[in-house]
């Protein structure tokens, strides 16, 4: 069902209440950071599973640190309001949720220092972001924002109109998703994920130098790489025309999952279609998620007690 409840500076409230002012500072500048959670309905357990939530909520206040914010909440605080907040909205179904901090003054004038910080977090139902069936990326023309501009380790709220140039380049030419280069030429992101390529059995990403945020999904499936499928992972620079040459390619993020990627500017990433790898990958994920796999359990927060006490 749609969401009727929202968690706002300490307090829920009726989803209609939770608005700003147009002369937010955040609103003017884009002085926010943010985080994207999703949570997985699992129908047999009837469970919704909140995915990595402790992870999710230390880059939280990691990004703020960044930012010169401080909240006034623990990580387990915010741990708790999410687990809440999707039993008050009484949902049942695959949920994604969205905690903002962000400076909340009504002023004129760009700085961070000696601005009121505040927060609020949403819960609604929400499907695949992009295709995990296979996608058709093209490489943007538009750099991936550096380190010393805004960082990439934070998840703020304005440097989002970097990705949204690129992905609006992307669908304007015919293609699904973009992948972004950095200042220096070398393969970065897409416009919202981490990228992975994998080449002769063994899998390459960008390292954190190469101006990523450092993805919750990505850790995730480098993890599951190497513990599950005994896969080789180096976190290197990619030229661009590696993409060319891999067999195969996915992106991946809270929003996006685990996505394929089937073609990179018109050429076709190994045989065109899913690779083996990406598929078992894949595969491994949606059972963690939906908290069918034993082994990874301690990943997802359970929100419904009586549910989790019979498991």
């Amino acid at each position: 069902m749609d969401a009727k409840i929202l968690y706002m500076n300490g307090e829920y409230l009726p989803a209609e209440r939770g608005f700003i002012s147009v002369r937010t500072h955040a609103f003017a500048y884009g002085t926010g950071v943010f985080e994207g959670i999703r949570g997985y309905w699992n129908a047999e357990t009837k469970q919704v599973y909140l995915f990595r939530l402790r992870e999710h909520y230390q880059r939280l206040l990691n990004s703020c640190k960044i930012l010169r914010m401080s909240l006034p909440y623990s990580v387990d605080e915010l741990i708790a309001s999410s687990v809440e907040l999707v039993k008050r909205n009484d949902q049942h179904e695959d949920v994604y949720q969205r905690p903002v901090a962000y400076k909340s003054n009504e002023i004129i004038g760009v700085r961070l220092n000696g601005l009121t910080d505040d927060y609020i977090l949403t819960s609604e139902p929400l499907g695949d972001y992009v295709s995990t069936g296979g996608l058709r990326c093209g490489v943007s023309s538009w750099r991936r924002i550096d380190d010393n501009a805004i960082p990439a380790r934070a998840k703020v709220t304005g440097s989002y109109v970097n990705a949204a140039f690129a992905k609006t380049e992307a669908l304007q030419n015919g293609f699904d998703e973009a992948i972004m280069l950095n200042h220096d030429g070398h393969v970065s992101e897409g416009s919202a994920e981490n990228i992975f390529l994998i080449h002769n059995g063994e899998i390459i990403t960008p390292a954190p130098s190469e101006n990523i945020l450092l993805g919750i999904t990505r850790e995730t499936v480098i993890q599951l790489a190497k513990n599950e499928l005994g896969l080789t992972v180096h976190e290197r620079q990619i030229d661009r025309t590696e993409l060319y040459t891999a067999d195969e390619i996915l992106l991946c993020g809270t929003g996006a999952q685990i996505a394929p990627v089937i073609e990179v500017d018109h050429n076709p990433v190994g045989n065109g279609q899913v690779g083996p790898i990406s598929q078992k990958l894949q595969n491994l994920y949606i059972d963690i998620v939906r908290g069918r796999n034993p082994k990874y359990l301690d990943w997802c927060t359970p929100v419904y007690a009586e549910v989790a006490a019979q498991r």
